[in-house]
């Protein structure tokens, strides 16, 4: 199979074959890190998650139309605007959806699954009357364009490298946010034990409505660079919302830590195999793998110690 590539080619092909890895590594970060905050820290099965990430690429189309349209001489910038509106208009409907539906269900999990799964269905079907069944892309910004040489035969794609700068800053924030805030420090509370938490003054159904909120709001931000590196359409989300929830509960379903690891780690595994074979065997191979693994540490790679 190598016979015919020099070892410096051969060097070429791992190097981007792990770059490739590290992008989809930063799209499984951006997606797991809200649900790591719904899922492990609520315990709500969101279904519905990819579907708020597409709605953030939607509206990170929406945005880059018009500002291609009616700003064209700010068209540079319209990608930091369409993360903000992203993270506010996901972060709304979650805080929504949260008063709604959710919080009626949090003493029955399983009830979350479906109700979520309903809803995944619905924000599908609302997608594809709204923008039509087809996929959509965005036009990047110039100097988010070309690649950038390494050396001569190694380039990767600047919008590559901005994804995972992305990625980076966004996790540090949630890390400071849920270590150092005030928000933060009542969700760990309102975790480990909520009854104890409620007894000393916490509002735990406030903190559960801006807790779902936020993960809703990274799921949006996700979407905005989901657009960078894949189409969008109506069903887009469902493609990553199995590889989330397996990164998430891989990871440890509480551990922010936990869930960069197990995203790096099925990237990783993902991408490099395949290079050998194909992608669908790749991803089976993935998943056996990580089933194995967690029939032996069914917590994950870290686990969080929680007062019963």
């Amino acid at each position: 199979m190598f016979a015919d590539y020099t070892s410096s080619e051969l060097t070429a092909i791992f190097a981007m074959q792990g770059f490739a890895g590290l992008i989809l590594f930063s799209v499984f970060v951006l997606m797991a890190l809200g649900l790591a905050i719904i899922f492990g820290q609520m315990g709500v099965i969101n279904m519905a998650h990819g579907e708020f990430m597409i709605l953030g690429a939607y509206i990170t189309y929406l945005t880059s139309q018009l500002f291609s349209n009616y700003l064209p001489g700010l068209f540079d910038g319209y990608f930091f605007v369409a993360m903000l509106l992203a993270f506010i208009v996901t972060a709304a409907l979650g805080a929504l959806v949260e008063w709604a539906m959710i919080r009626h269900l949090y003493k029955r999990p399983l009830d979350t699954l479906l109700a979520t799964w309903g809803l995944s269905l619905i924000l599908q079907q609302l997608y594809r009357t709204v923008f039509g069944a087809r996929e959509v892309g965005v036009s990047l910004p110039d100097w988010l364009m070309g690649s950038y040489a390494i050396t001569d035969i190694i380039e990767v794609p600047i919008n590559g490298i901005f994804v995972m700068a992305l990625t980076i800053m966004i996790t540090i924030g949630v890390y400071l946010l849920m270590q150092k805030s005030r928000l933060g420090k009542q969700t760990r509370a309102v975790v480990q034990n909520r009854a104890m938490a409620g007894a000393v003054g916490i509002n735990t159904e406030k903190v559960d409505r801006y807790t779902f909120a936020l993960g809703c709001g990274i799921a949006g931000i996700a979407g905005s660079a989901f657009t960078m590196v894949g189409s969008t359409g109506p069903t887009a989300g469902q493609l990553y919302i199995v590889d989330t929830f397996l990164v998430v509960v891989f990871g440890g379903a509480s551990s922010l830590l936990g869930t960069v690891a197990s995203a790096f780690t099925i990237s990783q595994a993902q991408s490099t195999m395949e290079f050998f074979l194909s992608g669908s065997m790749a991803k089976v191979l993935t998943l056996l793998t990580v089933v194995g693994i967690l029939m032996l540490r069914p917590q994950g790679l870290f686990s969080l110690k929680v007062r019963r």
